[in-house]
């Protein structure tokens, strides 16, 4: 039988990217609120520029001085590592634009009679898992986020020297009959000091490849089609070479491009906010169904209306030949999850201050903490789906 071949790519950006600099604000403000108060209304969205940061939103909930926020901001800059001439925790003009949330917003989410809790917005929402992983993510996401995570963990270490916090990866591979069976190639640009030349910055950074990447997938990958800084240097990054803003790397935080997504970024949203916690929840039902074995994938989309409690939609999509598992997969999700906003707040734990962390190398495939974060990643229901 003639196998189905095809390449498959995926990219990541680190915690350095300018826009990732700003889900990094953002999801700190979030944080901010919720620690006070968690049941705080948080949507921010920041702008990063040539040291300048920008963050505009609404809020309801307690009183949080502008100078503690700013404050705050700097503490997200320094620890990402920028104490540049173009972008510095220490010199960075910040801004921010912050104010109440509209009343129809409110109205429309606020609970009934102490009860019913409308969604937040109106959207689709969707959640994917597959055993590509064992953390049950597709392989070219997956291995994305490592190389950068590694990295960012040494440079932070001051054991890769040399190596500034701008940084970008992508990993393509080969599949046949829907596996992967390795790698054809590989992408990391970085930014870097004006000391270091071409073939310094490869010999630092080719390493992370097979760190972070299983040998069997990287064995045979041909040197050439590595790719380290492919317009020769890369010395100017961060938002001092590029703008930033919330939410413009949707993909990268989510699969991919391996699975749909329904267009909401998440970064700057408290969980009222469907376009974070059902997609959170999708993920979790998702990979609880791939963790008992009842396909080697699973995609699923919730719909919601604004003010409206309960899911218009919930549509399931099994790997080809589990067609028919779909319908007491459905019977099994609607008899034991709510997935109302204050359902799936209450399920995962989501009124914590446990955002932040989330801001860079993925919201999903990550590790469940024994500080709340990522509970949509445990598999603790995989015994429920067990058909």
């Amino acid at each position: 039988m003639q196998k189905n071949k095809f390449l498959f790519t995926s990219e990541s950006v680190s915690e350095g990217h300018p826009d990732k600099v700003c889900d990094r604000i953002s999801d700190m403000v979030v944080d901010s609120y919720l620690s006070k108060d968690p049941f705080s209304r948080v949507a921010c969205e920041t702008l990063t520029t040539t040291n300048k940061v920008v963050l505009a939103g609404e809020i309801r909930g307690p009183k949080i001085e502008k100078d503690e926020i700013i404050s705050k901001v700097r503490e997200c800059i320094k620890d990402i590592g920028y104490d540049q001439k173009g972008f510095s925790w220490k010199t960075a003009s910040i801004e921010t634009f912050l104010h109440e949330q509209s009343a129809d917003i409110a109205m429309g989410v606020d609970s009934k009679n102490n009860k019913d809790e409308g969604a937040g917005d109106q959207g689709i929402m969707f959640g994917y898992a597959c055993n590509e992983t064992d953390d049950l993510m597709p392989a070219p996401i997956f291995f994305s986020h490592k190389i950068l995570r590694l990295m960012a963990e040494d440079r932070k270490k001051k054991s890769l020297l040399g190596i500034e916090p701008d940084s970008k990866s992508q990993v393509s591979m080969l599949y046949e009959n829907n596996k992967p069976v390795k790698v054809t190639s590989v992408v990391i640009s970085t930014q870097h000091s004006k000391d270091l030349n071409q073939e310094k910055v490869k010999d630092l950074v080719i390493p992370y490849i097979r760190k972070s990447i299983p040998e069997e997938f990287v064995k045979d990958l041909d040197p050439k089609e590595i790719y380290i800084n492919p317009t020769g240097q890369f010395i100017i990054g961060g938002p001092d070479g590029d703008t930033g803003l919330t939410g413009r790397k949707i993909i990268v935080d989510t699969y991919g491009g391996a699975a749909p997504h329904g267009g909401g970024a998440f970064s700057g949203k408290d969980p009222t906010k469907v376009d974070r916690s059902a997609a959170y929840v999708a993920r979790y039902l998702a990979k609880n169904i791939v963790s008992a074995g009842v396909s080697e994938k699973c995609l699923i989309q919730l719909a919601y209306a604004i003010g409206v409690s309960k899911p218009l939609s919930i549509f399931i999509k099994l790997a080809e030949g589990d067609e028919d598992k779909v319908n007491s997969v459905k019977k099994i999700i609607d008899e034991n999850f709510d997935l109302s906003p204050r359902g799936i707040r209450e399920m995962l734990k989501m009124n914590n201050a446990i955002y932040e962390i989330t801001s860079s190398y993925g919201h999903f495939g990550r590790k469940p903490t024994n500080k709340g974060e990522f509970t949509w990643e445990k598999t603790d229901k995989a015994e429920l789906f067990k058909l």
